[in-house]
């Protein structure tokens, strides 16, 4: 008896021991976070994939602006952050490990809305979409990495529909192939509802414009890419959907709605491994991985885990390190870009070779 009483008295008392481990960790968890300036303000939900870096960036109160969108180069170890306002930089540029580097204060921007790092390995530049009302809106610019003007894609202050030559109404995305090929979203809200495909050469390989419910037809199409299976992942926003193509073709291949019926989808990217999409739904304010289908299947949409962000945080639009699998999200209601990294960094998420 008096054993059996000796060996509950162990048990309990490692079991306080362990809750008070526990406690004491959450509370110091906590201080750090405060003491970071940041506050413990999202939870996960599912299966655990990604945790908030809360070192990145060094100097936060350098956005001072509407953070729009996000672009990384993987090689150079850069992350450009698209903002707006009146007289703030319309892009912060950053290294990986949260350092200040430069500000592009450059006139040829109005209203940034979407940003796309191409060329990353070889010749890296930087594609805004620009949906500002003024002589410089309703185009595409292509940046060097210090924020010179290289070309641009449309008629500038001019809003319309024509391909010949190409017209924008507030393009929302832009999504350039490592092949050279171009897939643009049009437009935010606009007259324009279409998906472009454009050659290298910027000749319109196949198009989709019609506005509706239907089939290959949009409501606000927001945000694009490209997996490795020829297929065309379109955020169908005003939809509530996201809508799948084959790139080659311009075919249509599949729709997903399931996942969103409190809120629509505004940001679409895939991980490295091609594993998961990764999805921003801006009013209910949480990222969402969805489990990527096998060739030749688009079936239904499926929920791995979501990061449920704080209220009125709004997030916009997202990219990924391609090397590390790092997680950038650009939230217009916080008015800053934040960093998640995987759990297991080097095992999941990661590019073979």
């Amino acid at each position: 008896m008096k054993r059996r009483n000796h060996l509950c008295l162990i048990v309990t008392t490692m079991g306080t021991l362990f809750l008070l481990m526990v406690v004491l960790y959450g509370s110091i968890n906590s201080q750090q976070l405060e003491t970071s300036g940041l506050k413990p303000d999202y939870r996960l939900l599912g299966r655990p994939l990604y945790k908030l870096d809360i070192n990145w960036p060094k100097y936060p109160e350098l956005f001072s602006g509407e953070v729009f969108g996000v672009a990384v180069n993987q090689y150079a170890g850069v992350v450009y952050v698209a903002q707006r306002g009146e007289t703030v930089p319309k892009v912060l540029v950053f290294t990986t490990d949260g350092e200040f580097l430069q500000a592009w204060n450059t006139s040829t921007l109005e209203m940034p809305h979407g940003i796309f790092l191409a060329d990353a390995a070889t010749n890296p530049t930087v594609w805004v979409t620009d949906v500002g009302n003024g002589p410089y809106g309703h185009s595409i610019k292509q940046y060097s990495p210090s924020g010179k003007l290289l070309q641009v894609l449309g008629s500038m202050g001019e809003a319309g529909s024509g391909v010949n030559p190409l017209q924008f109404d507030q393009p929302a995305e832009i999504f350039v192939h490592s092949s050279g090929e171009i897939y643009i979203v049009d437009g935010d809200g606009g007259i324009n509802n279409r998906l472009i495909k454009l050659s290298k050469d910027l000749e319109v390989q196949w198009m989709h414009g019609e506005k509706g419910q239907g089939l290959a037809q949009f409501y606000i199409p927001h945000s694009v890419a490209v997996d490795n299976y020829q297929r065309v992942w379109v955020a169908d926003r005003g939809n509530k959907r996201i809508q799948v193509f084959n790139s080659v073709t311009g075919d249509w291949l599949g729709t997903w709605g399931s996942c969103f019926n409190e809120d629509a989808p505004y940001s679409v990217r895939l991980t490295p491994d091609q594993k998961y999409f990764v999805v921003v739904q801006l009013n209910t304010n949480q990222i969402s991985l969805l489990e990527a289908p096998p060739v030749g299947v688009i079936g239904q949409c499926q929920v791995v885990s979501v990061i449920q962000l704080a209220e009125d945080v709004k997030p916009h639009l997202v990219d990924l390190d391609l090397k590390t699998g790092a997680l950038y999200v650009a939230e217009i209601g916080a008015q800053q870009a934040q960093k998640f990294t995987p759990f297991s960094l080097g095992t999941g998420f990661l590019q073979d070779g």
